[in-house]
C-alpha cells in the first residue's frame, strides 16, 4: 500500500510540474480584454553610470490587470522609442501597449534606459544601443529575481519576453540576439562598458528572454540570429525613412553605421527555422501605430491583434531552459526533400527515444496552417492544399524544421 501511495505522489506531482510547464490561455485569457482597469505602479529596477559618468537610477512602470488571481503569469517587458536621445518610459505608444496587453492578463512594463551619447556620431550611437540592451537585460533580471524571491508581481519566469518600438525594437532585438562579444564591432569598445550583461543590476539571475517583439527596428547583421534562437514578431512600415524597411545606414558622420530592417531579418529566420511572423504596413513610415489619429489607432489595432496572435500559441508550449540554443536531439531533426512537390518526410532524431507529439505547420507570417500527430518514428507531410513557398514545422518538445514546397 506505501508503494501504491508513492507511486501514486509521483504521478501527481508528474502532472502537476507539467500543468506548470505551460501558461493556461483559457477563457480568452491573452486573448481579449478580460480586465477592464490596469494599476501602474514605478519602481526602480537598476542603476548604471550614464554617458557622462555619473549614476544613474533606472526606473520602470509596472502594469497589472486589477483584480487578477492568476498566480504565474507571463510578461511583456517593452522600451521605448527616440532614437536613443530621447522618450522615456510614459510615451503614448508604449504605454497603450502596455496597458492593452495588461488587460488580456500580461503582466506589462515599460522601462527607462540611458540615453544621450556624445559626441554625436555613429560610433557612440552603437554604444548607446549596447548600454540600452544593457539596461533592458537588467530589467529582465529584476523580474527573474522577484519570481524567486518575493513573487510581487507573480511572474512566471520561463515566459518573459523583450519588445519595442524603434530605438526600444533596436533595443529588444540586441537583447533577444546579440549574445556573443565577438559580434559587436571592435569600435565599440564592448569591455569598456561592461560587456554584453553590463551592470546596471540585480547580478546572478538569468536575462535570458523566451521571444521578441520587434515594432519598426532593426539590428546590426542579420547573422545574430541563428538557428535554435528564441522567436520574434515583426511589424514594419515599407516607407520607414528612420530605420529602413529593407535596412540602410543611420546616423550622419563616419564611420557608417549600417543596419538591417525586419525584411531582411525576416528572410535570415526563415533560413535558420527560426519562427518571425511579418506583417508590412503598405506604404506606412516610421512606428505608424504612434498616436491617437484614427489612422493611427487603426494601425495599433492591428499591432495588437498580430502581437497577441504571435505571443497566445507560445504560452502553450512547455516551458524549457529559456533562451537556450536547440538541443542536440532537435539539431539532427531531419526533413527530405527540401524543397518539396508533395510531400515531405519527417525523421525523429536518432539520439532520442521516439514518443508520440503535436506537430503544426506554420506559413511565414506565423499562422497555423495544419496540425497532426507524430505517432510513428517517421512522419509524411503530404503538401495537399498548401500553396508553394516556406514553411515551419514545430515538433513539440524536438524542435523545428524548415521545409519549402515548389
Amino acid at each position: 500500500m506505501k508503494h501504491v501511495f508513492t507511486l501514486l505522489l509521483l504521478l501527481s506531482l508528474t502532472q502537476f510540474s507539467q500543468a506548470q510547464s505551460r501558461i493556461d490561455t483559457t477563457g480568452g485569457r491573452y486573448y481579449k480584454p478580460l480586465f477592464s482597469t490596469v494599476a501602474r505602479t514605478t519602481v526602480a529596477y537598476g542603476s548604471s553610470v550614464n554617458y557622462l559618468g555619473n549614476a544613474a537610477s533606472l526606473s520602470l512602470d509596472v502594469y497589472q490587470p486589477e483584480g487578477d488571481t492568476v498566480r504565474r503569469r507571463p510578461l511583456l517587458v517593452f522600451a521605448h522609442g527616440g532614437g536613443f536621445v530621447s522618450g522615456n518610459r510614459t510615451d503614448q505608444d508604449v504605454v497603450e501597449l502596455c496597458t492593452r496587453f495588461a488587460k488580456m492578463g500580461y503582466v506589462t512594463a515599460s522601462i527607462d534606459y540611458r540615453i544621450v551619447f556624445l559626441p554625436y556620431d555613429t560610433i557612440n550611437l552603437g554604444r548607446a544601443a549596447i548600454r540600452a540592451a544593457q539596461d533592458m537585460r537588467a530589467a529582465v533580471r529584476f523580474f527573474r529575481q522577484d519570481a524567486a524571491t518575493t513573487k510581487t508581481y507573480r511572474i512566471h519566469p520561463d515566459f518573459i519576453y523583450v519588445g519595442g518600438t524603434s530605438a526600444g525594437a533596436v533595443t529588444a532585438l540586441e537583447t533577444a540576439y546579440l549574445d556573443k562579444e565577438a559580434e559587436v564591432p571592435t569600435y565599440i569598445g564592448l569591455a569598456t562598458l561592461g560587456g554584453l550583461e553590463g551592470s546596471s543590476g540585480n547580478p546572478g539571475y538569468s536575462s535570458k528572454v523566451r521571444g521578441a517583439i520587434n515594432l519598426s527596428g532593426a539590428i546590426g547583421s542579420p547573422t545574430w540570429i541563428e538557428a535554435g534562437d528564441v522567436p520574434f514578431v515583426s511589424l514594419h512600415g515599407t516607407t520607414d525613412a528612420v530605420l529602413p524597411y529593407a535596412g540602410g545606414k543611420v546616423g550622419s558622420l563616419l564611420p557608417p553605421l549600417k543596419v538591417y530592417g525586419s525584411a531582411p531579418l525576416h528572410t535570415r529566420a526563415l533560413a535558420v527555422g527560426v519562427q518571425n511572423p511579418f506583417y508590412t504596413f503598405k506604404g506606412a513610415g516610421h512606428v505608424p501605430f504612434s498616436g491617437t489619429s484614427a489612422a493611427q489607432v487603426a494601425y495599433m489595432d492591428t499591432t495588437v491583434r498580430f502581437v497577441r496572435d504571435f505571443l497566445r500559441p507560445l504560452l502553450r508550449q512547455p516551458s524549457t531552459v529559456t533562451a537556450t540554443k536547440t538541443n542536440s536531439s532537435a539539431a539532427v531533426l531531419q526533413a527530405y526533400p527540401v524543397p518539396a512537390a508533395t510531400a515531405v518526410r519527417l525523421t525523429w532524431p536518432t539520439s532520442s527515444t521516439f514518443r508520440s507529439t503535436a506537430v503544426q505547420v506554420l506559413d511565414v507570417t506565423g499562422r497555423v496552417v495544419r496540425r497532426l500527430q507524430w505517432e510513428q518514428p517517421e512522419l509524411l507531410i503530404a503538401r495537399e492544399n498548401l500553396r508553394a513557398g516556406t514553411y515551419i514545422v514545430q515538433a513539440e518538445g524536438v524542435g523545428t524544421r524548415r521545409v519549402v514546397f515548389e
